[in-house]
């Protein structure tokens, strides 16, 4: 498979690392020194796109590949405010992407128990719900991309909650989200239930990035026999 890296940092050299372990080829590697490159890029020299770039670069760099008919997974998060744009630029122009908040299988099995475990909760209400995520100092968005798809998941389906904060909060339809930045940290995220006699608490830790890094190289091959705007539920089959 003919892979194009939007964006060669940590994670896209750990793609590239991976992808060539598994007998692929990288046709270019695109950031923001060299992104002019795309201009001489042929689209039939590409398979499928993995974009970890830049949260101000990801929406031009997913319609730049809708433009061309090229599939493109997006790990790239703190853009969300434009999503809902570019699901309909993708849609309109028969592209095909998938853009998740995190790759990780671990991870997207922890969404799930997210949810489950705040539908049991929703009629307890002597608890109160909090969140904590931990990252290294690199990482550009508070809270985290997988922090606010967990935030998001747990308002589904507890009532009381309509809106997350990034800060301690009393306020009772607030779920506070602590964002902690430490070295070297490649993931961590918790979720507490609190009461006057007992906690319940779930975390997923990441051990490396790789766990990131494979799962997108996994949805990277599956991506372009599909059509359309794809969610991991889709490539898992949830």
């Amino acid at each position: 498979m003919k892979i194009l890296l939007l964006g060669y940092g940590k994670m896209g050299q750990m793609i590239e690392k991976l992808a060539l372990d598994r007998n692929h080829s990288i046709v270019a590697k695109i950031n923001v020194d060299n992104r002019a490159d795309l201009g001489s890029l042929s689209a039939d020299a590409v398979d499928v796109a993995i974009d970890f770039s830049q949260p101000s670069a990801a929406p031009d760099n997913i319609k730049w590949c809708v433009n061309h008919q090229i599939p493109v997974v997006v790990g790239t998060t703190g853009w969300a405010s434009h999503k809902a744009e570019v699901d309909q630029y993708c849609i309109d122009n028969g592209g095909t992407y998938l853009v998740a908040s995190n790759f990780s299988i671990g991870v997207n099995i922890f969404f799930k128990l997210n949810k489950f475990l705040a539908k049991l909760m929703n009629s307890q209400s002597d608890y109160e719900v909090s969140m904590k995520e931990i990252h290294h100092t690199h990482k550009l968005d508070a809270p985290s991309g997988t922090a606010i798809t967990l935030a998001e998941g747990l308002m589904e389906n507890i009532q009381t909650k309509t809106k997350w904060v990034n800060q301690a909060s009393d306020k009772p339809e607030e779920l506070s989200i602590i964002s902690e930045r430490v070295d070297p940290a490649p993931g961590t995220h918790s979720i507490q239930y609190d009461s006057r006699i007992d906690s319940i608490k779930i975390t997923h830790t990441a051990h490396s990035r790789e766990g990131f890094a494979m799962g997108a190289l996994l949805v990277a091959e599956w991506l372009p026999n599909q059509k359309g705007v794809k969610t991991m539920e889709d490539f898992l089959q949830f």
